[in-house]
């Protein structure tokens, strides 16, 4: 990666910082209860290292093979992010995805909590995901299913169910993914759960607002990327 384009990183790297604290100030929130989590799929390691030089801690991952392979190279230069997984999981990836990444949002079974468990050689993060939109081509579970794979975790050893992830239905302006941010924190509360994975470029002030604990962000950081 050329000097301009690590430098072009560490730009916007802050850009979303003042993003992430103009929204706190109006929520009257701490930056420390928001965790940036950079999304690279597709980013070649070079770009992690760009943005781990600008103060990112955590990357987040949405393809198994991609992520391994990356975090591999990523700790031979040196490189050791927080690394989440924030795809959807197949059960044929658990193993891997539970031996390589310290969180996971998207849980949407107890069988693929069951799976992940097995596998995880410590104690590893996970969050429930939900449809709350009810969109057909999202996955997560709906609302009222959340709870089983809750009581599920009550037989894992080493995964934990901390938090709740969404995505929200594409809109045209940030404001009308509030009620879905709304309901994810609503259940997380009747749930008990403390954490909320929500909100991305397009509408993280309106989640931080809502009560976002984790917000999964791309194309700020990284710009646009290939598919």
């Amino acid at each position: 990666m050329s000097v301009g384009a690590a430098a072009g990183i560490a730009t916007a790297v802050r850009a979303v910082r003042e993003r992430v604290e103009q929204a706190c100030d109006r929520a009257g929130r701490s930056t420390d209860e928001v965790t940036v989590i950079a999304a690279a799929k597709t980013m070649p390691v070079t770009a992690v290292a760009a943005a781990v030089d600008a103060g990112i801690a955590h990357i987040g991952e949405n393809r198994v093979q991609e992520a391994t392979e990356k975090i591999d190279a990523a700790r031979r230069l040196g490189i050791h992010p927080t690394w989440h997984f924030i795809g959807h999981l197949q059960r044929n990836k658990a193993r891997q995805a539970a031996r390589y990444f310290s969180v996971i949002h998207s849980i949407d079974s107890g069988r693929i909590l069951r799976e992940v468990d097995r596998h995880a050689a410590g104690p590893l993060e996970c969050f429930i995901q939900v449809n709350v939109s009810g969109e057909l081509q999202k996955h997560g579970v709906p609302p009222r299913e959340a709870p089983g794979i809750l009581r599920a975790a009550e037989s894992c050893r080493n995964a934990r169910i901390t938090g709740l992830m969404t995505i929200a239905p594409r809109v045209e302006h940030a404001d009308e993914a509030r009620p879905c941010f709304r309901e994810l924190r609503a259940l997380a509360g009747n749930l008990g759960l403390l954490n909320l994975s929500m909100g991305m470029t397009e509408d993280l002030e309106t989640a931080i607002e809502e009560g976002a604990t984790h917000v999964r962000i791309g194309r700020a950081i990284f710009g646009e990327r290939s598919t």
